[in-house]
């Protein structure tokens, strides 16, 4: 029998259900891929917000991550929310003695609205520590401009702070383009390690029903890159994927409600 892909996500547990742990684990269920999990920390959160954020101590963090290693067959790790500087000093400690298996990293700095979730200190811990460790990193636009300087306001400054990020040691570069360069479209770049360019565009959605976008997508990427696939097909497959879920929403909660993350299997059944 040919073993199941065995993936983990290190992120936020998230009450209202749909980003973080939750959406990962979401999100791998879909995609035929074990979930595994270590939490960071426990929020209380809705759609309406954050009302809470309690992190796990970082010897239960080590705890977790030792537990999974000593037992599983992890082919994928993607990050997430990762609370400060400690946390991602933890994890670029721990990988280091499991690089081979690819590294998703969703540098969760920067919320859809603009306001930081870490401080600076973090942010230079993502940028020296972590970030050079990923596989695939994949920021948004003011989350790249955070880790690279560049004002980004064009696809040519995409593609700089892309090779910015490369050039600090992140293999392959997603900067997603949700926040804006375009009204009427989505456009993704994926700087692949060999310099390939790949633009990847997709009608922009007119919902305020986008919680969680981010670990989804990250997520959908470490689970394809834990069956084996390649990048470019992981990225692919995980913009298809976005795309659906976002595209057909499910109308929960009073705010910024979760996507739909059984929506993908749907359409391509």
């Amino acid at each position: 029998m040919t073993q199941i892909p065995q993936v983990l996500t290190i992120a936020g547990s998230d009450s209202g259900g749909g980003a973080g742990i939750q959406a990962d684990l979401k999100t791998f269920q879909e995609r035929d891929v074990f979930g595994l999990s270590v939490i960071t920390a426990v929020t209380a959160q809705n759609t309406l917000g954050v009302q809470a954020v309690h992190p796990v101590p970082l010897d239960s963090v080590r705890n977790q991550w030792d537990s999974i290693f000593t037992d599983f067959n992890v082919s994928a790790i993607k990050t997430g929310m990762l609370v400060n500087g400690d946390y991602m000093e933890l994890m670029s400690e721990v990988y280091s003695g499991f690089t081979a298996i690819p590294l998703v990293i969703d540098p969760v700095m920067i919320a859809k609205g603009g306001h930081s979730l870490m401080e600076e200190t973090a942010i230079q811990v993502m940028k020296d520590k972590l970030a050079p460790l990923a596989h695939v990193i994949t920021p948004n636009i003011p989350e790249a401009e955070a880790l690279t300087g560049i004002a980004i306001e064009s696809k040519a400054d995409m593609l700089e702070a892309a090779k910015n990020l490369q050039a600090n040691g992140s293999r392959n570069v997603v900067i997603k383009g949700g926040h804006a360069l375009d009204k009427d479209k989505a456009e993704d770049l994926l700087l692949l390690e060999n310099g390939e360019r790949v633009w990847l565009s997709t009608e922009r959605i007119d919902t305020k029903d986008t919680h969680g976008t981010g670990c989804t997508f990250s997520a959908c990427i470490a689970a394809e890159l834990g069956k084996g696939q390649t990048v470019e097909q992981a990225v692919r497959t995980a913009k298809a994927y976005i795309q659906a879920a976002i595209k057909n929403g499910l109308d929960i909660g009073h705010g910024h409600g979760p996507t739909n993350h059984w929506a993908y299997r749907k359409e391509v059944q």
